[in-house]
């Protein structure tokens, strides 16, 4: 009948319905395009090997990763030429990520195609802003 794939929003950012747990998260990963899913599928694996009691869901058609008691704290979502990774407590970070938002408590990282990224420091970050309050869980 028809094609079970899922629809690809502006910028190839894939709709996925909101849902709890890993499995609406793999199939976010799945439907990123091209050399997106590649690094989403990496973010995936970097976020649970540093905070293994992390709790993930699909919100906005973006995964977020919070700590039941702490609240969300990391999601991402595709761009046409980048994925950008979303630190919710960012300006609590040390160093800041780079990327400014609007939010003073937002910050940012851009990943773009054939451009690494360093996993070190997104690993850093990632402990530090699952140590410290972000977002509600909703």
């Amino acid at each position: 009948m028809g094609d079970d794939k899922p629809v690809l929003l502006s910028g190839g950012n894939p709709q996925i319905p909101k849902g709890d747990g890993d499995e609406p998260v793999r199939d976010y990963l799945e439907a990123m395009p091209g050399w997106k899913s590649e690094v989403g599928r990496r973010l995936d694996s970097l976020v649970v090997d540093a905070v293994p009691d992390v709790r993930k869901a699909i919100r906005w058609n973006s995964p977020f990763y919070g700590i039941d008691d702490m609240g969300w704290f990391l999601s991402f979502h595709c761009f046409t030429k980048y994925v950008k990774v979303t630190f919710l407590n960012g300006g609590s970070l040390d160093p800041l990520p780079p990327e400014v938002s609007k939010q003073g408590t937002v910050r940012y990282l851009h990943i773009h195609e054939d451009e690494a990224f360093d996993e070190a420091q997104f690993v850093e970050w990632v402990r530090q802003a699952a140590a410290i309050p972000g977002e509600p869980l909703f």
